[in-house]
């Protein structure tokens, strides 16, 4: 049996592992751990982060909790989409089983008893967004590419987006949802969606002094750790649209979104027409109602309730697995969408997303979502 000691063999036994977890002090670590695959999300890290939340929950000399991405590129840029797409393809229950643990994991962050830290470096996409925004201490950094690009695969965007991008000021959660933008850092402190930003380089002297803390350090202990390391910054990009996207996406339905975007004839409003014409209409719709809902939801719960229903029709439907052709396995980058236009969507089309789930999620959900 080789050494565990041997540093070459150590160091192969973690690139083996998808998800690496310690404690460091007074930290409980989470490290997404796939890089080649810019730490997308598979059932069993999902699992992982499961099983460390509950080790760290229940071990007093654990403060914190910090999620982090190996790698240099990012957190985490999503689920894992080939296996979505080939486990549907079979008619497997995989798909509905990752969304159903994955749902409920994100949901657990947003209530979890000990801080929870999430380090945004780099790209933050999707499933990362589900690990990271609904946590307690969310750091951005100058790297930092916050999006929601789904509706750009005949998806939508999940993980609890229909809640906290609907919580957003105005209507730059709608904007992004529909658009797939990537947000900066600036914009997401701006809107809510991050409370600190540190540099890419800071993240060892966080964890140094997230580790150092005394174990039965407060929330407020962790709040003001974070902001002594915090630098301001940079200057906000999609916030400077912010007049014209609240007055462009103020609307219920994607026909007046185009129909604003058309008469208004700005730059701005024509690459974003742009932007939204590449996008999988039928997507587009689903994706604005699911907004609607959560806008008036109780809870993240509920938003997150909806959203899993609304994924047994993606696995029926046409543009799902045409955008992953096309982004993922040709990377021809020409989706052809059916249908190809907007007008051409049904509400016969959209409503097969609303049915409601056989097996719900959260049989006796909370009656408020508010992250604690």
């Amino acid at each position: 049996m080789p050494s565990t000691s041997d540093p070459a063999t150590t160091a192969a036994a973690a690139a083996e592992i998808q998800t690496l977890v310690e404690r460091t002090g007074a930290l409980g670590r989470i490290r997404l751990n796939r890089p080649k695959a810019l730490n997308s999300l598979t059932l069993a890290m999902v699992r992982d982060i499961e099983r460390a939340l509950d080790d760290f929950e229940d071990d007093p000399q654990v403060a914190a909790v910090l999620v982090t991405g190996e790698g240099e590129r990012g957190l985490c840029a999503g689920g894992d989409i080939r296996m979505i797409y080939d486990g549907g393809r079979a008619g497997s229950d995989a798909p509905a089983t990752f969304w159903r643990e994955e749902y409920r994991m994100n949901a657990r962050l947003a209530r979890l008893r000990k801080p929870y830290v999430a380090f945004m470096d780099g790209i933050v996409m999707g499933g990362g967004a589900g690990v990271s925004v609904h946590g307690s201490h969310r750091i951005v950094t100058e790297r930092t590419r916050l999006a929601m690009p789904e509706t750009g695969i005949g998806f939508f965007p999940d993980v609890g987006a229909s809640w906290f991008l609907t919580r957003m000021k105005g209507e730059l959660g709608t904007y992004a949802a529909l658009t797939g933008t990537q947000l900066l850092a600036g914009d997401a402190i701006a809107f809510g969606l991050a409370d600190h930003c540190l540099p890419s380089a800071g993240l060892p002297a966080l964890v140094d002094a997230l580790a150092n803390l005394p174990a039965q350090a407060t929330r407020a202990d962790v709040s003001a750790t974070v902001a002594a390391l915090a630098v301001a910054p940079p200057d906000t990009a999609v916030a400077q649209q912010k007049p014209a996207i609240d007055r462009l996406f103020a609307f219920d339905t994607m026909d007046e979104i185009i129909r604003a975007l058309q008469d208004d004839g700005t730059p701005f409003a024509m690459e974003t027409l742009a932007a939204l014409q590449a996008r999988s209409p039928l997507s587009l719709k689903v994706t604005l109602r699911l907004l609607r809902l959560g806008r008036d939801a109780p809870s993240l719960e509920a938003c997150l309730e909806n959203e899993f229903a609304a994924t047994a029709a993606v696995l029926k439907s046409h543009d799902f697995y045409e955008g992953v052709r096309a982004a993922v396995i040709d990377k021809d980058r020409n989706p052809q969408w059916r249908p190809a236009r907007l007008a051409d969507v049904t509400d016969t089309d959209v409503s097969a997303f609303f049915e409601p789930s056989v097996d719900p999620l959260f049989p006796a959900a909370p009656g408020k979502g508010e992250r604690t």
